[in-house]
């Protein structure tokens, strides 16, 4: 999503060529992504992903409204389920106050909460009005279509196999659909090849681990899992995302409620840490919680750690990424 975000930016002055090893794009994180429109809520003031989540809700809406992509901005509740909570939920109104969150309102009234979702049990709820879901499919779509008519090459089922600096630049070493060698010579090189970003890092050398003005590179892998709530009435009961209030000492915002562009309805995630190395498997059977990381190194871009509010926050990050070129 953010790669092709980045090439729909960089394609309105640059020649734009972006590889992809999978056969379709998104195949590998985008595609399971909950499709959430956020409203950057509960990250750190002035952080990356903080600034580019509030400005990328914007921009979302924005492009989608002209380029015809299905998003609703159906908006979410963010329920304490008991009087223990109201204190945890007043800290996540604080948070989106200092944030500068458009369009949150404290709902204290058990009367309209019932009007509001009439199956949703609490005593109070935070609702955020900018909170939406996007058909993320057709988002990533767009974008391509977007780069494709300035010129913009895509190439799948092409796997970049090394890197090296050049005197113009990067050359590129892929491996084609058949195994057969390509190579590229590009002026600019940005990695936003999402859990494989370390990997390309670490063939231009850098370390992942950080040193001599290099930041972490290095990404651990939150696998999480959604599971459909397939009765129609159970379905239909509800009308927005509802959300719990965070504990984010566990690693995330906790199991929630979301709806999708379908109007199917799914609870989730549950969250597992994985060892490095291990191979991704989207079948079902905050250690290192962090912001984005956008770094330029002579001509280098890397994208690391663009974990959610990523999607949301896709059109903002290709600004900044371009800003930096």
């Amino acid at each position: 999503m953010v790669g092709l975000a980045c090439a729909v930016e960089l394609s309105r002055a640059r020649q734009v060529a972006v590889v992809e090893r999978h056969g379709g794009l998104g195949d590998e994180t985008s595609s399971h992504n909950s499709g959430v429109v956020h409203a950057a809520i509960y990250y750190p003031t002035g952080s990356l992903k903080h600034e580019t989540c509030i400005e990328g809700n914007r921009l979302l809406y924005e492009w989608c409204a002209s380029h015809g992509v299905r998003i609703n901005g159906c908006g979410k509740l963010i329920i304490a389920v008991s009087e223990d909570e109201l204190e945890s939920l007043e800290d996540v109104a604080r948070q989106a106050e200092a944030n500068g969150v458009p369009g949150i309102t404290r709902i204290d009234d058990a009367g309209r909460l019932r009007e509001m979702e009439p199956a949703v049990r609490c005593v109070a709820a935070l609702h955020s009005g900018t909170t939406g879901v996007v058909d993320q499919s057709a988002l990533m779509a767009s974008f391509a279509t977007e780069a494709q008519s300035r010129g913009a090459w895509i190439a799948l089922k092409h796997d970049v196999v090394a890197i090296e600096r050049a005197t113009a630049g990067f050359e590129l070493t892929m491996a084609g659909p058949g195994g057969e060698r390509t190579q590229v010579t590009c002026e600019t090189l940005v990695n936003c090849a999402g859990l494989g970003a370390p990997a390309v890092a670490s063939m231009l050398g850098y370390p992942l681990d950080g040193a001599d003005g290099v930041p972490v590179l290095r990404q651990t892998v939150n696998k999480g899992r959604y599971y459909d709530i397939v009765t129609p009435e159970k379905a239909r009961a509800i009308r927005r995302l509802i959300y719990p209030v965070p504990e984010h000492t566990k690693g995330g915002l906790g199991v929630h409620v979301t709806i999708d562009i379908d109007g199917g309805v799914h609870l989730g995630p549950d969250t597992e840490w994985l060892d490095d190395g291990a191979p991704l498997d989207y079948r079902a059977d905050d250690v290192r919680r962090a912001d984005f990381l956008l770094w330029h190194d002579r001509g280098y871009v890397h994208l690391g750690g663009i974990e959610s509010p990523g999607l949301t926050a896709s059109l903002s990050l290709a600004r900044r990424m371009a800003a930096l070129l």
